[in-house]
């Protein structure tokens, strides 16, 4: 049974920097991608980041380039996203998603990724 589970959300002042991991268990995503989705109340989830296991490459959305930076470790089979210069509307609950293919997009789907974390909030206050 493949689990993602985050760990790393909390309130902090705008401003402020957080970091998010994912620990993936059951399986290995070495031929794929895991990333970071977004979900703030009242809209739809959002592409925030990912990157391809093989080879390192990364897509972000427009809204958090120069701010987050997502990174992977290979032998813990686990995914960070380090988000500074955090902002109000970055609040959100994130989810860790994972692909058993690799995803070559900078706006992925959500339906792309077959695999989904429970979610973790991150709330950034004014």
């Amino acid at each position: 049974q493949v689990q993602l589970v985050e760990s790393g959300g909390g309130l902090v002042q705008a401003g402020g920097s957080l970091r998010l991991s994912c620990a993936a268990s059951g399986r290995t995503f070495s031929s794929g991608t895991m990333g970071w989705f977004r979900q703030a109340p009242g809209k739809e989830r959002e592409f925030v980041c990912d990157i391809i296991w093989s080879n390192g490459s990364t897509y972000y959305a427009d809204s958090v380039k120069g701010r987050f930076t997502i990174s992977m470790d290979n032998a813990k089979n686990t995914v960070d996203l380090q988000m500074n210069s955090l902002k109000p509307e970055d609040t959100a609950v994130y989810y860790c998603v994972a692909s058993a293919a690799a995803v070559y997009s900078s706006s992925p789907k959500p339906s792309w990724f077959n695999y989904w974390g429970q979610g973790t909030q991150v709330t950034v206050s004014s």
